[in-house]
């Protein structure tokens, strides 16, 4: 048996790292696991399932953007290097100034990616978005046009762009589309928030855009298998990878069946809730286009005061991670439409979770419920 590979997660504690850390650990796919984090297990919301997984012997607090960090976190004791780093830090939060995603995101890149090839390092897998992709109803494959449309994606390519420039870096890129699951706190979250409201208020939720606007999906445990997937694909040789056609770096998108699509979300969200969905006309999409900071400032208004109540009247004192707040930028009149199938042809890649369902949003529900998030 040939020794199993060790690893370092990057950004470790957050939604992605934690469910990977989680799939290496309940698997035994690792001799040995660092996770790294600038925050601390006790602060993180951390579900007890990933105790064992991600806190304790496996866990170091550092900030991977800092150079003076970076010796700590890639020296193991003993002395050898690591085989796989997967970069799944970076800043995920939407709005923030230019200047937050250069040196959380990009910086944390490049450096760690600078560490990693100094090391020798067989895979070092960066984390990216389908929001890199110019936005078109036509689901984009990996060598389609670029024109990223979130502050995420413009630091997230440069990133790529500037990563695939480094001697001897054993890269592969990895980009998602929305990712949902259990204790999820983005997009699927804010909508399942959202519904919550509109429920209590007996009133009809109403999207903006169209019921065909893509919003591709992806569920988290396809994420962390694909991850460790591609890695394993990577590290023993790249099999059937054409450089000339492909491109120098190895690029997946990871996007499940299911083409999910505003509209999909809408019907299962009336169906989990009981509620009645539908969509804004012409005249105030319209509307929403020139002034869509306006629109969103009043639905956040609209929304918090009931949310707040609802965590008051369920007893919620610590609220967690889970709000309806939404952010203008995920509102844009924008498809999220990716092409995951170069993952299956060339990796043999197969989705268990193929489409999202009644089910596992009700799944997710279910999960804020143990955690005392969801009033």
């Amino acid at each position: 048996m040939a020794e199993k590979p060790s690893v370092l997660i990057i950004g470790g504690l957050g939604y992605i790292g934690r469910f990977l850390a989680l799939h290496i650990h309940k698997n035994n796919l690792a001799s040995e696991v660092r996770i790294v984090d600038k925050v601390l297990p006790q602060l993180a919301w951390l579900a007890p399932e990933f105790e064992e997984a991600c806190a304790g012997p496996k866990f170091m607090q550092a900030d991977a953007s800092r150079e003076q960090s970076l010796q700590r976190i890639f020296d193991r004791s003993n002395g050898k290097q690591w085989d796989y780093v997967f970069n799944c830090g970076g800043e995920t939060r939407y709005s923030q100034e230019e200047e937050v995603y250069k040196l959380r995101s990009l910086e944390l890149s490049l450096a760690v990616g600078r560490e990693a090839a100094k090391r020798g390092v067989k895979c070092f897998i960066e984390l990216s978005t389908g929001m890199v992709y110019k936005p078109d109803s036509a689901p984009s494959k990996e060598q389609d046009k670029l024109k990223p449309w979130s502050k995420i994606a413009v630091f997230k390519l440069q990133a790529e762009e500037e990563l695939a420039k480094i001697p001897g870096l054993n890269l592969a890129i990895v980009r998602l589309s929305h990712v949902y699951g259990p204790y999820a706190s983005q997009w699927v979250a804010t909508a399942l928030c959202m519904a919550r409201v509109y429920q209590a208020l007996g009133s009809e939720m109403k999207w903006l855009w169209t019921k065909n606007l893509c919003t591709n999906t992806v569920h988290i445990h396809d994420v962390t298998r694909a991850l460790w997937q591609v890695a394993e694909w990577y590290a023993a040789g790249k099999a059937n990878w054409d450089a000339a056609k492909m491109g120098p770096t190895p690029t997946f998108n990871v996007v499940d069946k299911g083409r999910t699509t505003q509209g999909i979300m809408a019907d299962l969200i009336g169906d989990v809730f009981g509620i009645k969905t539908g969509f804004q006309g012409t005249i105030i999409s319209n509307f929403a286009k020139i002034h869509l900071h306006d629109v969103v400032e009043d639905v956040n208004d609209e929304l918090l005061g009931p949310w707040a109540g609802l965590l008051e009247d369920a007893g919620i004192t610590k609220p967690g991670p889970l709000t309806p707040f939404m952010e203008a930028e995920l509102l844009k009149d924008t498809d999220l439409s990716m092409d995951g199938s170069r993952l299956e042809e060339l990796l043999g890649f197969k989705y268990e979770k193929p489409q999202i369902n009644k089910e596992l949003l009700q799944e997710v529900i279910e999960s804020y419920k143990r955690m005392k998030w969801w009033p």
